[in-house]
């Protein structure tokens, strides 16, 4: 409990709190909007997703810049309140009932939205010693498995209960708090500016392209680094065609007249099943070869995939989704826990400057995919769920085939440069 007698972290602490409230809940609650309001066009709902993963393709490059060069508490501040006037501005959108409008407003607050957590989890890390950093990590964990398992639902009751005009409403109040929380905490100079004081001007286009080039050259020599990055890829891959496929199943197959709440039960499902094989894999993990948990779970993932494609009932739909996500959650934890073995520490930030666009392009190439196909020339959505498992275990194949002889040779050259 010592870490909560930091005032300045337990203000940053709700402040992301509100921000995470203010993104889930409008995100879900335009989504179940579309829906109603667009049912015969449900390619509408599958683009405001794309609006919330397709602007990191455009900002990756510059987001990091921003939260080292300039001052970390404004840049998170200031990222609020524009959100907060993004969203009156959706208000105003949504009285012109200008569609397209709305899609660029969307697109242009997940855009602002990509700088404000970089910002402040390196202000967490400015105002914490390094013993308490395992506990912030821990804490933000679980605020996002919290959002997994309750987000859709929160959006749910709030969509029904107020509508999407009340919805807009508890997103606009949600940033405020958060701007209002980062703005009354005093934070020292040299966690907001650890490398001084930088201009605009001083920002070189040129030097970050080069940061970020030697990331993907550093990956692409490394044949197993480039695998386990690639598995991000796919991972982006499947959260894209989840994002909209349970909503879409629901609608249509399920329950027309009450798909928000069954779509809340999807996540919670999910939810539920990451952090059961998060913990499973936690307890085995240090007995079994990183590519265990990886290979072997991405299988099953297909399968399983394979068979919500399959099934019409409701609860069998359900549990699979919850033994998906006890799949998921190990592969996580074991690819998230090799990358820092085999990754020169010099590099890592810039390793990992590259998996954040990777997966949101994946994501946005599923859903533009989706959208495209889906109801004008694939009119059943099962056959989604087929094409998804498909590419799951295409991958289990160059898993199976390439990781175990990648993972020897490493082993072998780690014992190599070991002293005698």
């Amino acid at each position: 409990m010592e870490i909560f007698r930091n005032r300045n972290f337990v203000k940053l602490f709700f402040a992301a709190l509100t921000s995470q409230m203010g993104t889930t809940i409008g995100n879900m609650a335009f989504a179940f909007y579309l829906l109603d309001r667009f049912s015969h066009q449900p390619s509408y709902a599958t683009i405001a997703e794309l609006m919330y993963s397709l602007p990191t393709v455009f900002v990756f490059f510059i987001v990091g810049v921003v939260a080292d060069r300039f001052d970390r508490k404004k840049v998170a501040e200031n990222c609020d309140w524009i959100r907060a006037g993004i969203t009156f501005l959706l208000f105003g959108a949504l009285f012109l009932n200008s569609i397209p409008l709305v899609f660029f407003l969307l697109f242009l607050r997940s855009a602002v939205t990509k700088f404000f957590f970089p910002a402040e989890n390196s202000l967490v890390q400015g105002i914490l010693n390094k013993d308490q950093y395992a506990q912030a990590a821990g804490l933000n964990q679980m605020l996002f498995s919290i959002f997994m398992v309750l987000g859709v639902g929160i959006g749910a009751v709030i969509y029904k209960t107020v509508g999407i005009h009340g919805a807009i409403v508890v997103d606009f109040i949600s940033f405020v708090v958060s701007a209002l929380l980062i703005r009354s905490c005093h934070i020292p100079k040299s966690a907001r500016l650890p490398n001084g004081k930088l201009e605009w001007k001083d920002i070189s286009l040129k030097t970050s392209l080069r940061d970020f080039k030697d990331g993907i050259v550093y990956i692409l020599k490394n044949r197993l680094l480039a695998m386990l990055v690639f598995g991000f890829f796919i991972f982006g891959f499947v959260s894209g065609a989840f994002a909209i496929l349970p909503m879409f199943t629901m609608k249509y197959e399920f329950s027309p007249s009450n798909y928000e709440w069954y779509a809340s039960f999807f996540a919670i499902s999910l939810g539920f099943g990451l952090l059961t094989g998060s913990a499973i894999a936690t307890v085995i993990s240090s007995r079994v070869k990183p590519y265990h948990l990886v290979i072997g779970p991405i299988f099953l993932t297909s399968i399983l995939v394979f068979l919500l494609g399959l099934t019409d009932v409701l609860w069998v739909y359900l549990i699979t989704v919850f033994i998906i996500g006890t799949c998921i959650g190990p592969i996580n934890i074991a690819i998230g826990g090799w990358m820092p073995k085999i990754v020169h520490p010099k590099l890592m930030g810039r390793v990992s400057g590259w998996i954040d666009p990777l997966m949101m392009f994946a994501q946005s190439m599923t859903l533009g995919m989706i959208a495209f196909l889906f109801p004008k020339i694939i009119d059943t959505i099962d056959y989604l769920y087929y094409g998804m498992a498909m590419v799951i275990l295409l991958v289990f194949f160059l898993y199976a085939f390439t990781l175990p002889k990648l993972s020897k040779l490493v082993d072998e050259s780690e014992k190599h440069s070991l002293p005698s």
